[in-house]
């Protein structure tokens, strides 16, 4: 496939994506907004029922006296210039909520995929190689231990170990509040606090990674290709290094791509666990309070990271793999 063949793809794929965001915000309004449940009960409170003005004042002022298919007109203009509403609980911007939380989110998330990301690999090709012996038993038990316990129970397990009985680590927090710091001090306070919830996160990831990896070099090393390497001459580290590493590494690569795309949306219990400010506990407070704008906002936000991200890996696949780029062509 030569440039412009590529550059029509990745325009093509481009097209695509913006359709099926489309289609989503259209699907998420028409489902948020016609759940059971009334937002306007959730904000008034107990004023709702002996002041029913107040009701219909804060109805008509978030446009929820419309008809459906005239609030997603206006909210689809809306989000064409990159107004996402506000919020009926906070009465701020929605995008301003979303960002003020990202950076703490995307610290979180996104450090501990890459760490899940690179300990898996390394793990698994690791496990791979010495297939039955202890160390692979060792490797795999540990990694099942961590794929079916609760992420919430692991982070208060971790909690009580090194911040409760060993003090080491702060058990809740972004940072100290009571002695809050500057500069470069900031940061650092900020990174001693993350330790733990970063920790949490990696453990519970890790062993999606390494099933992952383990698996498919075992299948790889199995393969016909690689007897012949055998018989050529070739040692095994360079066997596993210039061919079985190659072919194994696409389906981890898909998985981490999908991960990433929805490090936006946070993670919630860990977040709700270690007291931080991020985008789950924001989604989930939304939704548990109908602050529509902002559960559609956070929606909107993950599922474009998500179908980025996606089409980041189509162009990754294309790059490390020739036979995706002539069926995709």
């Amino acid at each position: 496939m030569g440039l412009l063949g590529l550059a029509r793809l990745i325009i093509w794929r481009t097209l695509q994506a913006i359709l099926v965001i489309f289609f989503i915000i259209v699907l998420n309004f028409i489902i948020i907004s016609t759940a059971p449940g009334d937002p306007v009960q959730f904000v008034a409170g107990d004023i709702a029922i002996s002041s029913p003005d107040v009701v219909e004042y804060l109805r008509h002022r978030w446009g929820l006296d419309r008809p459906l298919y005239e609030r997603l007109f206006i909210y689809l203009s809306n989000v064409l210039r990159g107004d996402l509403g506000y919020s009926y609980r906070y009465s701020e911007p929605v995008v301003d909520l979303i960002l003020e939380r990202l950076p703490v989110t995307l610290t979180l998330t996104v450090v501990s995929n890459l760490l899940a990301f690179s300990a898996g690999i390394v793990l698994g090709i690791y496990a791979a190689r010495r297939m039955g012996r202890k160390a692979d038993n060792l490797i795999t038990t540990a990694n099942m231990f961590l794929w079916s316990v609760p992420s919430f129970w692991l982070g208060i397990v971790l909690m009580m170990i090194f911040g409760v009985q060993l003090k080491l680590l702060p058990v809740s927090g972004l940072m100290d509040v009571r002695n809050p710091k500057e500069g470069f001090w900031l940061y650092l306070d900020i990174a001693y606090h993350s330790i733990l919830p970063i920790a949490t996160l990696t453990m519970i990831t890790l062993p999606l990674y390494f099933k992952i990896v383990r698996d498919t070099v075992i299948q790889q090393a199995s393969e016909d290709y690689v007897h012949t390497y055998r018989a050529i001459g070739f040692s095994e580290d360079e066997i596993y290094r210039r061919v079985i590493f190659r072919n194994s590494i696409l389906p981890p690569i898909t998985v981490f791509a999908i991960h990433m795309g929805f490090s936006v949306a946070g993670a919630a219990l860990i977040e709700n666990v270690f007291g931080w400010p991020g985008i789950g506990r924001l989604l989930l407070d939304s939704i548990r309070t109908r602050d529509y704008p902002v559960i559609m906002g956070i929606y909107l936000i993950v599922a474009s990271s998500v179908v980025v991200a996606n089409l980041i890996t189509d162009l990754i696949y294309m790059r490390l793999d020739p036979r995706a780029r002539i069926q995709k062509g």
